[in-house]
């Protein structure tokens, strides 16, 4: 589930920058640094990861940690690809208006990959099955991204989302068919 996961939410990712109109440099970095956005989660206990039902404020804590632990693995490099994972899996959890974690960052203060990643990755999370929920049908889910555009989300992010959302149907439909 994860690696399908990953793959769905990379070309998601590279749809939403190409919409966006970011460098086809950029938009290879997005295909391949945005799959090491959960690679801090290997430091967290698969009791927590594969917990039924809602965190205790305890464990939301723990899991929180996983931005850090992904970017501590990914720190200090030369290479263009993995500084962009690095941002991608220290970010991709603060929110537009500044309530995500782990900084608090706020609006353009999160690199844009990070952004982006964070549109394609809560989008096909919330249409996956996953212990603690049933998955949501992908109109409840594009609701749900267009309804959280300049709080949790950039604004020009869920546009192109929106934008690009067949194109994305069709991604997910694809590994659907893969699947079975």
């Amino acid at each position: 589930e994860t690696g399908i996961h990953v793959q769905r939410m990379s070309l998601y990712a590279q749809c939403i920058g190409r919409q966006l109109g970011v460098s086809e440099a950029q938009q290879s970095l997005l295909l391949r640094a945005s799959p090491m956005h959960d690679i801090g989660k290997i430091g967290i206990s698969d009791s927590i990861l594969l917990k039924p039902g809602k965190y205790t404020p305890e464990e939301f804590e723990v899991m929180q940690n996983h931005t850090y632990i992904g970017a501590k693995i990914l720190e200090g490099s030369t290479f263009e690809l993995i500084q962009a994972a690095h941002d991608i899996a220290l970010c991709h959890h603060e929110r537009w208006n500044g309530g995500g974690y782990p900084r608090g960052l706020r609006g353009e203060e999160i690199p844009l990959l990070a952004r982006i990643v964070s549109v394609a990755d809560v989008f096909d999370a919330l249409t996956m099955v996953r212990p603690y929920k049933a998955a949501w049908s992908t109109e409840a889910a594009h609701h749900e991204i267009v309804s959280l555009s300049g709080s949790f989300f950039d604004p020009q992010v869920v546009e192109a989302f929106d934008a690009v959302f067949e194109e994305i149907l069709q991604i997910r439909a694809a590994f659907a068919e893969q699947e079975s």
